[in-house]
């Protein structure tokens, strides 16, 4: 049968726009319907009456075309292609690597795990929290030590923590702090950044000749060493320790467990990378670095702390213990500013070590250790010498004359080697190295031989060998059939509330979409497998997609270069401010040293600006959220001489476009300082206006908000910062690739291998596309604004009475009229099926809601109208309808366990565990009742318990 032409009319055709409904989420008839509540009759009129017309931008973001997924996919993939992923023994800390299907299905490539936030609300993180404990408890148990965090960003900014760690607990009153010559360059070159704002000097040596402990406050050493000596490192521990210095030890996780632990060294921290715990090398990252600390220092260790407490029932339930320890929380007194981990890749390695258990762990470390053994016994056969004459996994061969010959043969084999001064070459066996891999370079140095030619044995020291159990637990003995772990990954995942759930409107936050179009690429092996330090030949695809990636941002941001080295929010923050003390000490003004600060900033700001070495002077915030233009401008006068900068986010904390910022900008300047404008809130910026336009000098942008990088969990993140022109020359350098000073990361490009998110975001959406997407995000909070008029007040409004992609609502009324504190309402969201809003910040006592661009109007309203009902609870409360202690929001969240056995309470089952906003179908049940964050601080447990205290609890 046919149709006849008539009645079909291309007149009528109309193109679907497939880059506005993927991250884009009410539709243009909900659009209009919303724009009705809100009060306005176009999108473009509430953007005109939201965003002053003072700082617009002129030109539209303008890069050619928006592209199809299948245009960007091909795209991406003609880009991978374009590096070339040779088999890498390079080592220096990054490693080869397999990581198990049923993780990379599981954890990495699941959004029920990378789209999680970071655990703040404990009830409703159950099963990161348990995967996170994992990894604190296999990191205490392998370092030897009593208490692990739940990860930092690299190896090389944990070594430079630790460093910060042992001058806080040192009773030396020395300056200098030794750093052992075998720790990794990256490692030596990231000590040096963070040392010299704080005034302490860095000696560099070998730790056997060139130490004397009177000198320092504490050492690092790194065990095994860079070019593969291990050394017992027990005797200068204690003579540190006898001076009142403290000591670090940098290990590798897999040789510990064949060698001997810090913490039977006596080392009083450890720190390294679990990146070959099964997380592709990633030309560099994201990789979960470890930190462990004896127990007397606890309380002054950096990062996040998962405990055990128990919740209302007392039943046991994890958290983030000690939270007020934080440094984002100590501000100005804070002693780093470390804000983020790396969650997902320590869930992963976390589970590569429940997968193969201590036993499996141990056996993949022998299998290293003998193919280097192997790969020392070939060479030595060709007359090459080979040092040191004990070793783990790496070896260093002198060569002479003939490195660069031998280089090249070995990367025409396919595989790269380290050069190690001018005459010697270093390669790093790991767990993906093949027999045809050794066979390789044998043919490179100039042999004929089979792996079947020798016969593998140890060159294990002696001395080192470990003795001590570790991974006692039973959790690292469970069946690890496949699908054992299978249900256990799922098990746990099913305990969280993600993304993939539920809207989580946090402010500031930017929980938006993380397209699965966006997420693919990663994990290819062109991206996934390549080393950090590989020749500049073997990642030219890398080197463009990071070209055009940092040329898109300056159009975005109207500033001039982009570095993308700092590896989250806080790091760009550090390495901005670093940018502008670096500048200064050029032009001579080595007196610049104070920074303004609104009381109004993130926790990080002040914490960034003390760790380079500035004086915090907070300026104050008027009644309505601005920044006090007249306190700004009188602090701008009083510091003029030493002024070195001011740090302001745009929009502000308070979710407002503030009038007077180009004002504060022309201060600064006028006052000889640069403006440090936090990238926080550019999620309302895309496409409207540009803060290099503005009058901003430097700024960090969170790729794990705007830039759709998700959270996972509490990271990875990425923080590049861009800069205007005066500012480029001063921007992180890294000895791998410029060879410049100042690096502020491990790897040249941070944490590369999640670029590709941001990237093909871009890609699709296009500069129309973005400049839509900022538009709804504002349409979508002044919805909800609206929406909750009456029954919240909004604290903060522009004078046109609007907000911009965030609102903060009042919930102090309740406290007062009924004793509704803003953790019930948190908790109560809960049943609603939904994670709170940010709570208590930047105002105490309420909650800052930031919907995005990514959220229906039906989840949207879903929100709201458990919100509504919140509020109706809180009424009958007020009105003496129900009790003020025994109600719904003071015993919320509800669990499963709620709905079984007796039932006391004023209120039914059914109100308790079915309020409106939450599914009847589909709900999510909350796997712990509200968690005692005071017994988990009194009573601080942070290495998973064993099986028979959880009977006990339970009892």
């Amino acid at each position: 049968m046919t149709t006849d032409s008539t009645d079909f009319h291309f007149t009528d055709y109309q193109p679907y726009d497939f880059a506005n409904r993927r991250h884009i989420g009410p539709s243009p008839a909900e659009m209009a319907e919303m724009l009705k509540v809100v009060g306005y009759k176009s999108l473009d009129a509430l953007i005109d009456a939201t965003v002053p017309s003072s700082i617009r931008q002129t030109a539209p973001l303008a890069w050619g075309p928006a592209l199809t997924e299948r245009e960007a996919l091909d795209k991406l993939r003609d880009t991978a292609n374009r590096n070339k992923a040779l088999v890498s023994l390079i080592g220096q800390g990054y490693y080869g690597t397999i990581t198990p299907p049923v993780i990379q299905r599981n954890i990495l490539e699941n959004p029920a795990w990378y789209t999680a936030y970071t655990p703040y609300q404990p009830e409703i993180s159950q099963g990161r929290l348990e995967a996170l404990l994992n990894f604190q408890t296999m990191i205490c148990d392998l370092t030897g030590l009593d208490v692990a965090n739940a990860s930092l960003l690299d190896e090389a900014t944990a070594a430079a923590e630790a460093m910060a760690l042992c001058q806080r607990q040192a009773k030396s009153k020395a300056t200098a702090f030794f750093v052992d010559a075998a720790c990794h360059p990256q490692t030596i070159a990231l000590i040096e950044t963070r040392a010299a704002p704080l005034g302490w000097s860095v000696i560099i040596g070998d730790p056997m000749t060139d130490l004397d402990p009177v000198d320092v406050f504490g050492a690092i050493f790194q065990y095994p060493g860079t070019n593969g000596h291990v050394r017992d490192f027990t005797g200068l521990i204690s003579r540190l320790h006898q001076t009142g210095a403290v000591a670090a030890v940098a290990a590798d996780p897999l040789a510990l467990t064949l060698l001997k632990s810090p913490g039977e060294m006596g080392a009083d921290i450890a720190i390294g990378s679990s990146q070959r715990f099964g997380v592709p090398v990633g030309y560099g990252g994201p990789h979960a670095a470890y930190m462990a600390v004896k127990d007397a220092h606890k309380r002054a260790m950096p990062g996040r702390l998962v405990g055990v407490s128990v919740d209302s029932r007392g039943n046991r339930a994890y958290r983030l213990s000690l939270q007020t320890r934080e440094q984002h929380i100590r501000r100005e007194k804070a002693t780093s500013n470390i804000c983020t981990a790396q969650v997902l890749l320590a869930v992963m390695a976390s589970m590569y070590g429940v997968f193969h258990g201590p036993d499996g762990l141990k056996a993949i470390a022998q299998q290293v250790h003998r193919k280097a053994v192997l790969m020392a016994k070939g060479l030595e056969k060709l007359g090459y010498t080979i040092e040191p004459d004990t070793f783990f996994d790496t070896i260093t061969v002198e060569v002479g004359h003939m490195q660069g010959l031998i280089m090249r043969a070995a990367v025409a084999e396919g595989v790269n080697l380290r050069k190690v001064g001018e005459t010697r070459i270093g390669m790093s066996l790991d767990e993906r190295t093949r027999p045809a891999t050794l066979e390789a370079v044998w043919r490179a140095f100039g042999g004929n031989f089979k792996v079947s030619d020798f016969e593998p044995t140890w060159r294990l020291p002696t001395a080192l060998l470990r003795k001590s159990d570790y991974m006692t637990h039973p959790i690292f003995h469970m069946n690890r059939a496949e699908s054992e772990m299978t249900r256990y990954i799922r098990r746990l995942s099913d305990r969280d509330l993600a993304l993939d759930r539920a809207m989580i409107p946090l402010g500031s936050c930017t929980m938006k979409l993380n397209a699965t179009a966006e997420m693919l690429p990663i994990t290819w092996p062109e991206f996934a497998d390549i080393h950090p330090f590989v020749p500049a030949d073997q990642a030219l695809g890398y080197k463009e997609m990071i070209d055009d990636l940092s040329q898109k941002l300056c159009q975005i941001t109207g500033y001039d270069a982009f570095s993308l080295q700092p590896n989250s929010g806080a790091q760009g923050e550090y390495a901005g401010l670093l940018t502008i003390r670096n500048y200064h000490i050029a032009k001579g003004d080595t007196h610049r040293d104070v920074c303004l600060i609104p009381t109004s900033a993130h926790g990080t700001n002040p914490a960034s600006a003390q760790m380079v070495g500035m004086k915090v002077v907070v300026v104050k915030v008027r009644d309505n959220g601005d920044i006090d233009i007249d306190d700004f401008r009188a602090k701008a006068e009083q510091y003029a001489e030493n002024l070195s900068a001011c740090m302001i986010t745009y929009p502000s904390t308070h979710g407002v476009f503030e009038e007077t910022v180009r004002e504060i900008c022309e201060i600064t300047h006028a006052h000889g300082g640069q403006v440090y404008l936090d990238g926080a809130n550019m999620n309302a910026m895309v496409g409207l206006s540009r803060p290099g336009d503005i009058g901003s000098d430097v700024s960090h942008l969170n790729l794990h908000k705007t830039f759709c990088i998700p959270h996972g969990g509490g990271g990875p993140g990425m923080g590049p910062i861009g800069v205007k022109s005066h500012l480029a020359a001063h921007l992180p350098g890294h000895p791998a690739t410029d060879g410049r000073e100042g690096a502020v990361s491990a790897a040249p490009f941070g944490s590369p291998s999640i670029l590709p998110i941001s990237w093909s975001y871009c890609l699709m959406m296009g500069g129309e596309g973005l400049t839509q997407a900022t538009k709804v995000a504002i349409l979508n909070a002044n919805y909800i604004a609206a929406r909750l008029k009456g029954a919240y007040d909004v604290l903060y409004k522009s004078q046109a009475g609007r907000v911009a992609h965030e609102c903060i609502i009042d919930t102090r009324p309740l406290n007062v009229s009924a004793g509704v504190s803003v953790d019930d309402v948190a908790k109560r969201l809960i049943d609603c099926g939904f994670h709170a809003p940010t709570m208590s910040w930047p105002v105490a006592g309420t909650l800052m809601i930031e919907p995005t661009e990514s959220e229906t109007k039906a989840e949207i309203d879903r929100f709201c109208e458990a919100m509504l009902a919140i509020r109706e609870e809180a009424r009958a409360i007020e009105d003496g309808r129900m009790d003020r202690l025994n109600n719904p929001l003071k015993n919320a969240p509800h669990t499963v366990e709620d709905l079984v056995g007796e039932w006391d309470r004023p209120y039914s089952r059914e109100q308790a565990c079915y309020p409106p906003g939450a599914f009847r179908v589909d709900k999510y049940w909350s796997p712990v009742n509200r968690v005692d964050n005071v017994y988990g601080d009194r009573n601080l447990v942070c290495t998973c318990p064993p099986l028979e205290a959880y009977a006990e609890a339970a009892e």
